[in-house]
């Protein structure tokens, strides 16, 4: 059962934070810790439904925001992005650790019980930014049945500050959160246990630091060379000089190291007493499905069933055509256009105003249309699929799995998520890749999603496409796979930057959890139709636009010599003009030639390899504009137009030399 244990002493409360720009000033609380650990959960459920999610200033990471009401009082609650160390490595970290030092507040760092003894030593640094702290052990029903025990009380009493144990997703301990909380007192006064060394030049930088209440941790960040505490906690450099004189060793590097050596052997010593394992059967099976799952005799199978299952069946045939097909023709085609065509015949005589809502490229039979009937059931099955997955630890697995794969190509292990994400949404998939530690991997991630990572909607339409040609389908295949591992390889050896080093907490395998799955999935498909939507309208606009100008017939004929250059008929152009509005919608207009009887086998197989090498959909392009900029977009998108057609056309020439029909 989760218990609580409230610090006896009572110090002065903190001083109280700014919150909104009116009203009463609020007091703040951090939510911290690595991701996996259920921190979000813990989230929602001290705020409810009350949060809200915007972009840290100066980046693209978001940071949830809630009010929650403890002991009476009303309170500003912070999800701070998941971090595994206070010296951050990510932006996300960053973010996190700028969150923490940038205002007053109380933190309550929420750790996976049985990885306690890794966490710990993050717990201790926390401790010396001088402010309120709460250690919430979570997971402890998981704990449990791996055989770890905390005796949460032993191991406050040696903290010297509250200790909560808790199952969040049942809501075990979540009482006893608030209750510790609506009656937290000052900061706890738990001094660093450093090397004698260590401790002699940290206390030569406190010294230097006057009496600020997060001195302790500051000292420790210009012992390790960290840019921003000359900047946040400026120290005399005679002094830091000093100090460093004083070590064996005084690189930043090495520093860094000796204090988390340090830091691990303090929480060791923290722990005896406080916690055990007794390495129950639960923990050897959940080692051998690890070894079954990172191995590759046995990983890749499973992997290729998952995809199978995941990718093709659910998502493919159940969203892209069973879904796709009931909403397009039973809903839209069958009723929501006619009546639209009927309303907007009434209240807009005019034809062509009245073609901007309604027709060929009207805003809501081709803009919501497009969105509702046809993308958002294939991404809302993806989304599902991905949640599922996401919420049974599979993906970190997957990461560790593809690591040294993914190293060939200038990516690491946490690639896999922002690359699978693309299958379904190239556009999502974009904003996630600045889950990536370093700019050079968030670079080769955008560039090889907009070239060569066709997501579920387009995948579906060209499976359909070749499916009456094996031939010409495994030729696809390879091609797109070919090109996306030669320019990876080719961006790793080009681009300037050391590979960022991997590491990543493993959680528990877990049967999936219906009430997160259905929230997560929610949550997505809301981004999905906040995000994109406004994309597909304002793509409905261009082409109208186009149209009723006359310049969209002109633009057509400048691309014909493109699409005659790659063996292809000119009237493919129009499927290629169309593709960059919506990949889909290019694969859909090769689908009406191929009815036509317009293509040849050859023909169709060049025609889907530049296709999903061809430029990035319209929405993809502005979300690579709001990630990147528009000089970094620009530029990508020359590079995959050229490679697009040099592709396309070395396919069509090495076909026509075999004297391959397909």
């Amino acid at each position: 059962m989760a218990q609580t244990l409230s610090d006896a002493a009572s110090p002065p409360k903190p001083a109280r934070s700014s919150g909104a720009a009116a009203g009463p000033a609020l007091r703040r609380l951090f939510l911290v810790g690595t991701p996996n650990v259920g921190k979000s959960v813990l989230f929602n459920a001290l705020t409810g439904s009350y949060a809200v999610v915007s972009n840290y200033p100066g980046t693209t990471v978001e940071v949830a925001r809630g009010r929650a009401t403890l002991g009476g009082e009303e309170w500003e609650v912070v999800d701070t992005p998941g971090m595994y160390s206070l010296r951050p490595i990510t932006e996300e970290e960053r973010v996190a650790r700028d969150l923490l030092v940038s205002d007053g507040g109380a933190i309550v760092h929420v750790v996976d019980a049985k990885n306690l003894p890794r966490h710990l030593a993050m717990t201790l640094e926390l401790a010396q930014l001088g402010r309120p702290l709460v250690l919430v052990c979570n997971l402890m029903d998981e704990a449990c049945r791996a055989g770890v025990s905390v005796d949460f009380q032993v191991l406050s009493r040696k903290l010297g500050f509250p200790v909560v144990t808790m199952v969040a997703t049942r809501g075990e301990g979540l009482a006893g959160l608030k209750a510790v909380l609506a009656t937290l007192a000052g900061p706890p006064r738990l001094p660093l246990s450093l090397s004698p060394a260590l401790a002699a030049a940290h206390a030569k930088v406190l010294a230097g630091l006057g009496g600020r209440p997060d001195a302790g941790f500051w000292a420790l960040r210009h012992l390790e060379g960290d840019p921003a505490a000359t900047t946040v906690a400026p120290v005399a450099e005679r002094g830091r000089a000093e100090a460093l004189r004083g070590l064996p060793d005084g690189r930043s590097s090495s520093v860094a190291a000796a204090v988390a050596a340090d830091l691990r052997l303090q929480a060791a010593g923290l722990l005896e007493g406080a916690f055990s394992e007794s390495g129950s059967g639960g923990r050897r099976l959940q080692d051998r499905l690890d070894a079954i799952l990172l191995g590759p005799w046995l990983g890749f199978p499973i992997l290729a069933a998952v995809l199978y299952v995941g990718l093709y069946l659910f998502v493919g045939v159940f969203g892209g055509q069973t879904l796709v097909g009931f909403l397009e023709n039973d809903v839209f085609v069958g009723r929501v256009n006619p009546f639209l065509e009927w309303l907007f015949a009434r209240l807009l005589p005019w034809p062509v105003w009245r073609s901007l809502f309604v027709g060929d490229f009207g805003i809501f039979t081709l803009g919501f249309r497009y969105a509702i009937a046809l993308i958002l059931p294939i991404v809302g099955t993806f989304f599902l699929a991905f949640s599922v997955l996401e919420d049974t630890g599979y993906l970190p697995r997957l990461a560790m799995m593809l690591n040294r794969a993914f190293q060939g190509i200038g990516l690491n292990g946490r690639a896999v998520i922002p690359l699978i994400l693309g299958f379904g949404c190239d556009t999502m998939a974009t904003m996630v890749t600045r889950v990536l530690e370093s700019r050079r991997e968030r670079l080769i991630a955008t560039f090889l999603l907009a070239l060569a990572i066709p997501c579920s909607a387009q995948i579906g339409l060209i499976l359909g496409l070749l499916a009456g040609h094996p031939g010409a389908l495994l030729i696809w295949a390879g091609a797109v796979l070919g090109i996306f591992l030669a320019a990876g390889t080719l961006m790793a050896r080009l681009m300037p930057g050391e590979r960022a080093p991997f590491f990543m907490e493993l959680p528990p395998l877990r049967w999936p959890s219906l009430k997160n799955v259905a929230s997560k999935t929610v949550s997505r498909m809301g981004w999905y139709l906040w995000e994109v939507v406004p994309l597909f309208v304002a793509a409905s606009v261009l082409l109208w636009l186009g149209t009723v100008t006359g310049l969209f017939p002109r633009v057509v004929a400048l691309v014909e010599p493109a699409v005659r250059f790659l063996g292809l008929p000119a009237q493919a152009a129009p499927a290629f003009l169309f593709g960059f509005f919506r990949r889909d919608y290019g694969a859909a207009g090769l689908y009406d030639l191929q009815k036509a009887g317009a293509l040849s086998g050859v023909q169709l197989a060049v025609a889907c390899v530049t296709l999903t090498l061809f430029l990035p959909c319209v929405a993809q392009f502005l979300m690579m504009k709001k990630e990147r900029g528009w000089r970094v977009t620009l530029l990508m998108s020359g590079a995959i137009f050229a490679v697009a057609l040099g592709a396309g056309w070395a396919l069509d020439r090495l076909l026509v030399w075999a004297g391959w029909t397909l």
